[in-house]
């Protein structure tokens, strides 16, 4: 038998946090090697709702959504939905998300979210430079839309602005001015977060991302992993066609790491959340990215089309896509936009979700040669470069900037 290809350090994934620790491992001076599949051309990297987040400190499972959680788990066209097949083996993980829900747990969880979330400028703006996309980033700020007068009153920042967001509440003439291809009549006013920072392309972000990381000199092996296992000289990743052997294994392969976080002696609650998007090619009525509160979508002005992306469906990686959540989609995008002509195309892809909405990022419990990065869940996007960061200063020896004791994966 042949030996096993060697590295020093092999990513499991190829989606934006597993690109973005390859290039900050490699620009530390190691040498490292991708493993997956194939290039995350159409995965979750690519259809979100583009943006840098933020805002977005808030966890899925909070107390107003606990009261409600029958009505919008049960509801298929609820922004938060659960695929009736799904709800058996799925029921653990719903008991965890409740416990979540409840205002300590669903609090702490926000802390934990906002220190993640705190050195993402910075993170980005350094990512972006070096890339070469700095042109695809927009700082124009992100709408919370209401539509009725209701809407407005009932909404509440405080939390928001408790763990340092900016966010600034506007009237309907202000809305205008910001997002002036809005129609008359639509919207009383919204919630306007100015330091937000949108993506014009995320697929072209992920191919600059993965052009500098090959240029860097990381091979990407194109196997899927079957196995992880510790031995005498490192850590062992099997498949079909594959066998490498290497001092330190990344895990960061999104949604497909429960199983192999297991093997590495790590029993993490992650589950999948299936999430749509309907493109409109030649489409351009907004400056901003904004979101009708009430829908649970976000309409996401990107180069040379409009996209809508959102809501969660609970569901598992192996069921198809439910039509009718790109219908919902679409009814919500006309009663906003009446005049929209027929999709161009629709996605349907898949989140990592944990009850906590805290991604695992950190070294397992079976020894430090294997370092958790996934489970972010709708921050993939906004938070790679600081995982990445974290993940070499793990690999480093040395002390991340950032406390990781919430993201570690002995809190379950």
């Amino acid at each position: 038998m042949s030996a096993p290809a060697e590295t020093e350090i092999a990513i499991v994934g190829a989606g934006i946090v597993a690109l973005s620790c390859a290039l900050e491992l490699v620009q530390s001076g190691r040498t490292v090697t991708l493993v997956a599949p194939e290039d995350d051309e159409s995965g979750a990297s690519y259809g979100n709702a583009g943006v840098i987040a933020d805002y977005a400190v808030m966890p899925v499972g909070t107390p107003d959504v606990l009261r409600n959680l029958p009505r919008l788990l049960f509801d298929r066209d609820s922004p938060l939905a659960i695929r009736p097949a799904a709800v058996a083996s799925l029921t653990p993980w719903l008991l965890r998300f409740m416990r979540e829900s409840l205002p300590r747990r669903a609090e702490a969880n926000a802390q934990a979210i906002a220190a993640l979330l705190a050195p993402t400028p910075s993170a980005w703006a350094a990512m972006a430079a070096q890339i070469g996309a700095r042109s695809l980033l927009k700082p124009l700020g992100s709408l919370y839309l209401f539509e009725t007068e209701a809407e407005r009153r009932a909404a509440d920042f405080r939390a928001y602005r408790r763990h340092g967001v900016a966010v600034e509440e506007i009237g309907r003439d202000e809305l205008g001015q910001l997002q002036p291809g809005l129609p008359t009549g639509i919207g009383a006013g919204a919630a306007f977060f100015p330091n937000t920072v949108t993506v014009n392309d995320p697929k072209e972000v992920l191919r600059l991302l993965r052009s500098n990381v090959r240029a860097a000199g990381v091979e990407h092996l194109q196997a899927k992993v079957d196995r992880i296992e510790r031995v005498r000289t490192g850590v062992q990743l099997t498949g079909h066609g594959l066998t490498l052997r290497a001092r330190k294994v990344v895990l960061a392969a999104g949604a497909w790491s429960r199983p192999l976080a297991a093997m590495a002696g790590d029993q993490v609650p992650l589950d999948t959340e299936r999430g749509y998007h309907l493109e409109y090619d030649g489409i351009a009525p907004f400056i901003r990215q904004m979101t009708p509160v009430s829908r649970g979508f976000y309409f996401c002005p990107m180069a040379g089309r409009l996209r809508v992306a959102g809501t969660v469906e609970l569901g598992g990686l192996h069921a198809p896509p439910s039509p009718h959540r790109w219908a919902a989609l679409e009814r919500g995008a006309r009663a906003i936009l009446p005049d929209l002509p027929e999709p161009s195309r629709r996605w349907m892809g898949f989140r990592p979700s944990l009850p906590d909405s805290r991604p695992v990022i950190g070294p397992s419990q079976g020894g430090g040669d294997v370092i958790h990065a996934f489970g972010h869940g709708h921050l993939g996007l906004t938070l790679a470069p600081v995982t990445a960061r974290i993940v070499t200063a793990l690999v480093s020896g040395n002390t991340p900037e950032t406390d990781i004791t919430p993201y570690l994966p002995s809190r379950f």
